[in-house]
């Protein structure tokens, strides 16, 4: 079997590629990014392509499936590129699957997709998925849903799989989750645990991550399993909300309007202290738990790492600046002192 992963140098695509090159079943694994990274896994070769611009069909050619993982979360001032990339990308992977006729396209879709929901309960995969209006990453999410309803309409010959996981961490993705959603200008030292006293108490603020090792192991199972079809969730227990967080990080929960916080968010984002908008909390506020009952019985998935454990993991890599020989990973990309963080205007321009 041949698996073309798009966008296989990140903090999924690492962890995919590992997972598909375990597998006997897989012969060969063909991993595309626009910066080729040093970390290659064994049966893996790497393609240099951008999915906003690089013929994709070659690259396709043969396949026995695709796992389409690319997606940018910066230039966050920059929506343009974004939706570039995010949205009329997925159409030109889309395209060349079809003219590749390639027999299964698994996308990486997520949580943002869906529309406001429920925090008290947890909710399956027929949840509207009309995003949060107010986040960008959210709108795309759910216009490429609506794409992907059409894509499968037209091509009814391609297996179609969305995964749509909760937060995705790992150690080995500290220093681009930090570099994506904080900036350079947050020490390693606010993540030791003498540093976290406090944490947020917002009632909206329950949350779902699972290990990005098992979203991969998700991902070759949906790859490998012929009648897995459709939308599956993927999150870990248990849900992080502030009374978990406060006794796993031992620190104290402090009530905090959403509206302070959003301020916040809004404000240092304006002032480009941090690249994060605060649609980003407008989201996490918004979506709703959901159960990954279906991912468990159709597909045989469950978690090796719990939500609290993910999390604590990546709190260590953030305070050893940890990475990977990829570039997104990478700690040595972001420079000297982070100065080419700071050249990207602090989510201006892509990095």
């Amino acid at each position: 079997m041949k698996v073309v992963v798009i966008g296989g140098s990140g903090n999924v695509g690492t962890s995919v590629l590992r997972a598909l090159s375990s597998d006997p079943a897989i012969e060969r694994i063909v991993g595309v990014a626009r910066r080729l990274p040093g970390f290659t896994p064994p049966k893996t070769e790497w393609v240099r392509a951008d999915i906003t611009s690089s013929p994709l069909v070659p690259i396709l050619d043969g396949a026995d499936a695709a796992i389409h993982l690319a997606w940018a979360i910066q230039p966050s001032r920059d929506d343009g590129a974004l939706r570039a990339t995010n949205v009329d990308g997925t159409l030109r992977v889309m395209d060349a699957v079809s003219k590749a006729r390639v027999p299964a396209l698994i996308y990486a879709s997520s949580v943002g997709a869906y529309s406001a929901g429920p925090k008290d309960r947890e909710v399956d995969e027929s949840w509207p998925t009309e995003g949060i209006e107010t986040s960008f990453y959210s709108r795309h999410k759910a216009e490429v849903e609506s794409l992907l309803d059409d894509f499968e309409r037209g091509e009814p010959g391609v297996r179609v799989v969305r995964l749509r996981p909760g937060l995705i961490f790992k150690r080995e993705a500290a220093t681009e989750i930090r570099r994506l959603f904080l900036g350079p200008l947050v020490p390693r030292l606010v993540f030791s645990k003498r540093a976290i006293v406090a944490v947020p108490d917002i009632p909206r603020l329950r949350f779902q991550a699972v290990h990005s090792d098992d979203v991969a192991e998700a991902y070759r199972l949906a790859l490998l399993n012929e009648d897995a079809r459709g939308a599956y969730n993927v999150a870990a227990d248990p849900i992080l909300d502030p009374a978990v967080l406060a006794d796993a990080l031992s620190a104290r929960p402090v009530r905090t309007p959403a509206r302070a916080l959003r301020g916040l968010a809004a404000a240092t984002w304006r002032a480009r202290l941090q690249p994060t908008p605060e649609g980003w909390l407008d989201m996490a506020l918004g979506v709703p738990l959901m159960s990954s009952q279906r991912a468990r019985e159709e597909l045989g998935w469950s978690p090796r790492k719990d939500a609290t454990e993910t999390l604590l993991e990546l709190l260590e890599g953030l305070r050893a600046g940890a990475g990977l020989d990829s570039p997104p990973l990478d700690p040595a990309s972001s420079g000297v002192a982070r100065a080419n963080e700071f050249r990207t205007g602090i989510g201006a321009r892509a990095f």
